[in-house]
């Protein structure tokens, strides 16, 4: 595939070459991408120093070039954010023509907002960071809290797996199936991938403590005989949708549940407690987050976003359109 120069289909001219560079958080995802570009990822040295501090030296020129830097800020987060700062701060000094940073998991989402007197919102301290750091333009996915794109002065790209999500779940033929978010902040998520499917939407919601429900939570819509499809955007210790879980079943539903998610951070015993579920039939995630697939266990599916980013960077490197991805 043509990255640069005069591209006879696109009628773009005088592109600037592409090039991909992956940190050290999840090469196999970089790998996949530039795949799909039809290239090979850039030459980057990454080195932890016995006290903890990391040094980055990029091996290849990249002047004038429009550079993509593949680096989820998964755990550890610290470690691989400050990398992703350290590369971005070594490019940016490195006269390239356009810098973007490409977090397919964008750490501290969940610190979006103040709940609490005298808290930080530790989301816009990282987009603070970020751009200060050189990034002119940020490819994401999924964001916890979409509000999140207003942090940044720069171009967002806010991509989505819901597609990708919703065309698993459909290859599967499911019968009576109620696409289900076990929360309020996840309902347009889930009234998306609902209308995709073509399914009905339940929604559970947190009660007032004297409901005497099952865990303070209650549920909008009816499960009875029916497949639930439970929809995040992330899981981490994966509570809520155990809880989510509970409730579901006390309302009557199958006990064949799916929960599709974006990012798998499965933190501790997380993957652990959701296999160990009889009633939970599958956990659908993305590749976002890296993980040794055959220690997740046979619940557990992991499909590849690596073609979204792909096509977006290609997308963007020639000033198309990346909204009609998702159209």
């Amino acid at each position: 595939m043509s990255v640069g120069g005069q591209d006879g289909h696109s009628g773009v001219k005088d592109t600037p070459p592409i090039r991909v560079f992956s940190g050290t958080a999840h090469p196999a995802l970089a790998r996949a991408i530039v795949e799909h570009l039809g290239m090979e990822t850039g030459k980057l040295t990454v080195r932890y120093f016995s006290d903890g501090e990391i040094h980055a030296r990029f091996e290849e020129s990249v002047r004038g070039a429009d550079v993509y830097v593949v680096q989820p800020t998964c755990p550890p987060v610290d470690d691989h954010l400050v990398e992703l700062m350290v590369c971005l701060d070594a490019l940016r000094r490195a006269s390239v023509h356009r810098l973007t940073a490409v977090i397919p998991y964008f750490g501290y989402a969940r610190q979006e907002k103040k709940d609490l007197p005298r808290e930080p919102i530790t989301a816009k301290l990282v987009a603070d960071l970020i751009v200060k750091a050189g990034a002119n333009r940020l490819m994401v996915m999924d964001l916890h809290a979409g509000a999140i794109q207003g942090f940044f002065n720069i171009p967002v790209d806010h991509l989505t797996a819901e597609h990708v999500l919703a065309a698993h779940i459909a290859a599967r033929k499911i019968a009576d199936m109620v696409v289900v978010s076990p929360d309020e902040g996840r309902v347009k998520q889930a009234r998306r991938i609902a209308g995709a499917l073509k399914a009905p939407l339940a929604v559970v919601y947190r009660a007032e403590p004297e409901c005497g429900s099952c865990h303070g939570l209650k549920l909008a819509g009816d499960v009875m005989n029916r497949a639930p499809i439970i929809v995040e955007d992330m899981v981490t210790s994966g509570q809520s949708v155990l809880d989510a879980c509970d409730v579901l079943l006390e309302a009557g539903c199958l006990p064949s549940i799916r929960i599709v998610c974006t990012h798998a951070v499965l933190a501790g015993d997380a993957a652990g407690r959701l296999a160990a579920r009889p009633e939970i039939a599958e956990v659908v995630v993305t590749d976002t987050v890296p993980h040794d697939h055959a220690s997740l266990g046979p619940k557990f599916s992991v499909l590849s976003v690596a073609n979204v980013f792909g096509e977006a960077i290609r997308r963007a490197n020639r000033n198309l359109s990346i909204s009609s991805l998702f159209g």
